[in-house]
């Protein structure tokens, strides 16, 4: 997980679970369109449609992105604090039975602890190519990429947990969800960093790793996308490759335990099953 230098105002709030000042905050009476990410990792916490102006001075939502956010308890136990779940960066605190929106839900978030993405600045792409710690750890590290998130895509059950998705009956993949800024990069680079990260002429799974979870595909979102994941893998072919990767059409990505976002980064490991090798 790579963190963000932060200024001692944001380190006073982030991580010394500090306030700041009602009605002073950038986002308290802000109507973007886009999605809210932690200052600290940049992760996803909140989607500009789940945001409501409850006239408490500070940025506030009636719902979180799924995953994205941790609640613990006050010592007192008078409130409830919620920290990014990534990364454990200290947002706000969040309130119940308030009954000012019908999810009766109010996150109540300081806006120094995010950062805002608007909507149409950046692009989504979707890959499945075994263990995705491994396929996470070098996105996250390509220019141009915003966020990546670990998840399962493919299949039939919602929700469904890693234990779920091991068994092979759920017909998930292990997946990573890559946001990314198309000004900066192209989902064609991104297509062909996928095909050089894992090994495409397997059809099992990737390496010791066998299973449906395992398998890999290219989850297009839009005609474009699948138009020019289909180029890369023609181009592969008329190098003499064999493509058992797939390309399918996007599914409900459902994003993966805490535990298993950021792996490497946050052990201090690099990948063993997922090594960058130069193809095109």
């Amino acid at each position: 997980m790579q963190k963000t230098p932060l200024t001692t105002e944001e380190k006073r709030v982030i991580v010394g679970k500090g306030t700041e000042r009602p009605y002073t905050g950038l986002y308290w009476n802000f109507h973007g369109n886009g999605i809210y990410t932690c200052k600290r990792c940049g992760a996803n916490l909140y989607r500009s449609q789940d945001k409501f102006d409850s006239h408490c001075g500070w940025p506030s939502f009636d719902d979180e992105i799924e995953g994205a956010v941790k609640r613990i308890p006050d010592g007192d136990g008078a409130r409830i604090e919620i920290v990014c779940a990534s990364c454990g960066a200290h947002l706000g605190h969040v309130f119940t039975g308030e009954e000012l929106t019908l999810k009766n839900t109010r996150h109540c978030v300081n806006s120094i602890s995010m950062n805002f993405i608007p909507a149409g600045k950046t692009d989504t792409a979707v890959f499945a190519g075994g263990c995705f710690w491994g396929v996470e750890y070098h996105f996250s590290k390509a220019p141009g990429v915003l966020t990546v998130e670990s998840g399962y895509t493919g299949g039939r059950t919602k929700k469904p947990t890693y234990e779920e998705v091991c068994s092979g009956r759920t017909g998930h993949y292990e997946a990573v969800e890559v946001v990314f800024d198309p000004a900066v990069t192209s989902y064609e680079n991104l297509v062909k960093l996928f095909f050089e990260i894992h090994d495409f002429s397997q059809e099992d799974g990737q390496g010791p790793d066998i299973g449906e979870q395992y398998k890999s595909a290219v989850f297009y979102g839009n005609e474009d996308q699948k138009k020019t994941a289909e180029k890369v893998v023609d181009d592969l072919e008329k190098m003499g490759h064999r493509v058992a990767t797939r390309v399918r059409p996007a599914k409900p990505f459902y994003r993966a335990e805490t535990h298993h976002q950021d792996y490497y980064s946050r052990n201090g490991k690099t990948p063993y099953c997922h090594i960058h090798k130069k193809v095109f």
